[in-house]
């Protein structure tokens, strides 16, 4: 097993402000080490006291290591969004604005804003690591998240799906998930989504949805389980990987945040 980050070890990396600033003034940098302004090679930079800022040694050009990062315009301490940070990474199902502030001490419209800006992050992050689409063998589903309807509200086919969110998402087996918000479950929205993020070629398992009737003619290898008859296998097809992952997603939503909005599911 791994060895895990434990709150300890954060606590000292991270003692202050000081030592956050450093570690973002040192991702921001990477391999870098001139000063923009000069040019000097290997240049120093001492930390501006009362400022999150560097100052070169040679030329005292101030460098602002928050610039462009959700860190500039917030007053918060950078211990309180490392440690919200730490919390976002280290448990299994979320956080939740709440827990958030109750963590860091903060006020409830602080939480949700170091919550919402650090989950946009994480997304963008996670977008340029994984650039190359899905390929091999992939399940592709789509499940809908939202409260029930009470029996007065609605009437007619679909009348179920009324205040439910559609998520459409597809797993590379042994690989990465990508799971997206979408308007409708229609072969017109989901076959562009597969053809951007499924490697032409690929073989993909799926449910026996209309949707998916037409990904042979689109270059793909496709077979299907029939879950309205209770199989859950057909050979080497089944959808079970991405199954599981609606079934940790949707735990993680009702045990930490009751529910989502569809404004903010995507993060």
């Amino acid at each position: 097993m791994a060895s895990k980050f434990t709150f300890k070890q954060f606590q000292a990396l991270y003692p202050d402000d000081d030592a956050c600033l450093l570690a973002i003034f040192k991702r921001k940098r990477g391999e870098d080490d001139a000063c923009p302004a000069c040019g000097v090679v290997s240049a120093k930079f001492h930390k501006i006291g009362g400022r999150r800022a560097y100052a070169c040694q040679d030329c005292g050009h101030h460098y602002y290591p928050c610039v462009g990062t959700p860190f500039e315009h917030s007053s918060t301490p950078l211990t309180l969004w490392f440690h919200a940070m730490y919390l976002m990474t280290a448990t299994r199902n979320g956080v939740s604005a709440k827990e958030l502030q109750r963590q860091l001490g903060v006020t409830y419209k602080c939480a949700w804003r170091i919550g919402h800006q650090l989950r946009a992050l994480m997304a963008e992050r996670d977008k340029a690591n994984n650039p190359e689409p899905l390929s091999g063998h992939v399940e592709a589903d789509e499940t809908y998240v939202g409260g029930r309807l009470r029996k007065f509200e609605g009437h007619g086919k679909g009348h179920y799906l009324k205040n439910k969110t559609t998520v459409f998402g597809m797993v590379q087996r042994g690989g990465d998930v990508r799971a997206m918000v979408v308007p409708d479950e229609r072969r017109d929205t989901l076959l562009p989504i597969v053809k951007s993020n499924i490697v032409p070629g690929s073989t993909i398992s799926t449910d026996t949805a209309a949707t998916y009737a037409t990904l042979p003619k689109n270059s793909y290898q496709h077979g299907t389980v029939n879950h309205n008859a209770k199989q859950w296998r057909s050979g080497d097809y089944c959808t079970n990987g991405i199954e599981g992952f609606w079934s940790h997603f949707k735990r993680g939503v009702v045990s930490t945040h009751v529910s989502i909005s569809e404004k903010h599911m995507q993060k």
